[in-house]
């Protein structure tokens, strides 16, 4: 498959990635899905764990936040000592930890204008578009982590809680895609994944010059879990490999695809979007 990406030469060094996010004790999605797709695209994956979440395939039961000053440490020990070339944040839990992760991102030099980009996935819903985030997270989503976003990959649901707008067709979605680059965002990409009554599957990415559709068809598939963590690890990925933006998410919207259609069933409800293609 020429689309893909390069693996790394045996024991070459490979390109390395940040993921900033939560853990999924169940597997489908958080850090352990960033990581899949990691591996599976030839980078060398580092973490910075911002909650332990008590989760399964059905829901999420409890979660334990770390403390802020402990994400900030995983992030300057790896940044400092290994690099990385490209970052990506997910669940950030709270508005202390986001404080901490933009503060700490603006002095390694990650996101806003400097050299590392960040891909920003403003995890502020479930599957199920209940809220994850309380209001004053919400507020430092809007006012702190999206102006330091090189890229923002919300779902239709985090779309309407972050900006209040409902998308339901092209307009809205460009709609919003203008709102967050109006909050900040280098580049706006809003999927269409959410939009279920669809046929296919529209994904729209502009930087507010530039702008691009990315449509496949819809997969038909209940399996779906890690879905959005992929495609934006996926993203992080090819940046890291020096891929532009409008590239970069191309890709991604490839893998993402092949991932839903190798998704397969876990436990009593969704299970998640799959990877494991690549080893075919």
């Amino acid at each position: 498959m020429d689309w893909l990406l390069p693996p790394p030469a045996p024991g070459s060094t490979p390109a390395r990635a940040l993921t900033i996010a939560g853990s999924d004790s169940g597997g489908g999605a958080g850090i352990q899905a960033d990581m899949r797709t990691f591996a599976l695209t030839g980078v060398h994956g580092c973490v910075a764990i911002t909650a332990v979440t008590v989760q399964n395939s059905v829901g999420v039961t409890g979660v334990h936040t770390i403390p802020p000053e402990t994400v900030a440490a995983q992030i300057e020990s790896v940044v400092t000592d290994i690099g990385v070339l490209a970052a990506k944040t997910g669940m950030l839990a709270s508005a202390e930890i986001i404080e901490a992760v933009v503060t700490t991102c603006a002095r390694l030099g990650i996101g806003g204008d400097d050299t590392i980009p960040l891909v920003v996935d403003p995890v502020a819903a479930s599957m199920h578009g209940d809220a994850l985030l309380r209001d004053d997270a919400l507020d430092a989503v809007r006012d702190q982590l999206v102006p330091r976003a090189t890229i923002v990959t919300p779902n239709l649901d985090e779309v309407r809680l972050i900006t209040g707008i409902e998308v339901t067709d092209a307009a809205s979605q460009r709609a919003a895609a203008e709102a967050f680059l109006d909050l900040g965002a280098r580049w706006a990409l809003i999927k269409g994944g959410h939009l279920r009554e669809s046929p296919s599957s529209t994904d729209l990415l502009t930087d507010g010059a530039d702008e691009h559709e990315y449509t496949v068809e819809r997969i038909p598939t209940g399996h779906d879990h890690g879905g959005g963590d992929t495609l934006a690890a996926a993203i992080t990925c090819a940046l890291a490999h020096g891929l532009d933006m409008p590239s970069a998410v191309a890709y991604a919207k490839r893998w993402v695809t092949e991932c839903l259609r190798a998704a397969y069933p876990l436990g009593r409800g969704h299970g998640p979007v799959s990877p494991l293609w690549r080893l075919g």
